[in-house]
């Protein structure tokens, strides 16, 4: 596998880490949401969810060969899927730290339209399952901040 491959995949190599890897995956991605909060958007926020699922897609079709079907190692759809869970709201480090607690949930959880998601081929199901989990997730999140 390329170094390339294996970076996307992995989350800038959080997916390597010895204890939960994929909370390290989110983590990476809200701490990245957080550099970016005097910038934040919608359409910033979207964007950037796209640009990891396709690179995401690409990468965990590639690292699955190796790794096998949704390796641990594999956290690039967490990272997707944290940046969606925040695109609806601005930011501050209540709603990163909520969102982030959101969307582990769902993640874990996985409540039905994600587990559904997750049994797409390859790099597909990788994603999907995540992302589904991050829209979710931003309509919780809204809703939270909403009433708060």
């Amino acid at each position: 596998m390329n170094f390339l491959t294996k970076l996307v995949a992995s989350g800038l190599g959080t997916g390597f880490s010895p204890v939960a890897p994929g909370t390290a995956g989110s983590a990476l991605a809200a701490a990245a949401a957080w550099l970016l909060r005097d910038l934040w958007s919608v359409p910033l926020a979207l964007g950037l969810s796209a640009i990891a699922a396709a690179a995401g897609v690409a990468a965990c079709n590639r690292a699955e060969r190796f790794w096998g079907h949704d390796s641990g190692r594999m956290v690039i759809d967490e990272i997707a899927g944290q940046w969606l869970t925040l695109c609806l709201v601005p930011l501050n480090v209540t709603t990163i730290s909520i969102g982030f607690l959101i969307f582990r949930t769902l993640d874990i959880i996985k409540p039905p339209p994600a587990r559904h998601a997750e049994s797409l081929p390859g790099g597909w199901g990788v994603m999907a399952d995540d992302l589904v989990a991050g829209a979710l997730g931003a309509v919780i999140l809204w809703g939270v901040v909403r009433w708060m």
